[in-house]
């Protein structure tokens, strides 16, 4: 049954001509939070969830803002949550012997990083070059460019997670910070391999690098410290205890 709306405010009702549905003296508002309103409207149920309404603007499902929140994703959130799950599990079934096609996997992995225990002290091929860091780095810039306002995609519902732990004029700096990071990093891998440390603290990151490539290549994977080694159980045995065993 098609009827008017039942209040003419909102942004959504306006966009779009509404079907409004009564059973049993029951109207359902599209003004209003609609997942509490729809179990009322019994058979008439079918009729009304396929009449179509095209809008890009969706309805509220929920009157609590933090339920609402949970219910609106960007399509860029699924490859960005899921896809470093995926190569986790991945990486469980390769730990545990099973391997990619030989001739795929040998080429991803030399390129990438076999290339550099290879040859371990090739000074150009050290650092990740900045062509494949911008591309990775994409993403990145998306959401912090989106986030702030950089861009006409402003409207962005990440926009909601963005606002939980930083504000418009922080997430530059945010942004700006994780590269940093980054720098920080590979110039440290760097200097680990081609420095002269004398003090004691960068003299042991260097002996603990040097040692993943030239003594125990499937451990000891951290480059400025050895904590997520120590998490993840990588962390290699000192050669006084290799003896003691």
């Amino acid at each position: 049954m098609e009827m008017g709306l039942a209040s003419t405010g909102g942004c959504y009702a306006k966009l779009r001509a509404a079907k409004m549905v009564v059973a049993q003296d029951f109207t359902v508002d599209l003004n209003k939070p609609l997942v509490f309103q729809v179990g009322y409207l019994g058979e008439a149920y079918q009729e009304w969830v396929h009449q179509p309404i095209v809008s890009k603007e969706g309805p509220r499902f929920f009157e609590s803002d933090f339920w609402e929140f949970l219910t609106l994703t960007e399509w860029w959130v699924i490859p960005l949550i899921w896809l470093p799950v995926v190569c986790w599990f991945v990486s469980m079934s390769l730990r545990m012997g099973h391997s990619l096609p030989q001739i795929a996997g040998n080429t991803i992995h030399y390129l990438i990083h076999g290339c550099h225990h290879k040859h371990p002290m090739d000074g150009l091929r050290l650092v990740f070059p900045p062509a494949a860091t911008a591309i990775l780095l994409f993403p990145a810039v998306y959401i912090f460019a989106t986030a702030s306002n950089l861009s006409p995609l402003h409207d962005c519902q990440f926009w909601n997670l963005v606002k939980l732990m930083s504000n418009p004029s922080m997430t530059p700096a945010l942004f700006g910070g994780g590269l940093l990071g980054y720098v920080m990093y590979d110039v440290t891998h760097y200097y680990l391999h081609h420095g002269q440390p004398t003090s004691e603290v960068p003299r042991n990151l260097k002996k603990y690098h040097l040692n993943h490539h030239f003594r125990i290549q499937n451990k000891g994977f951290g480059i400025t410290s050895s904590l997520w080694d120590k998490a993840f159980g990588t962390l290699p045995q000192t050669k006084s205890a290799e003896k003691s065993r």
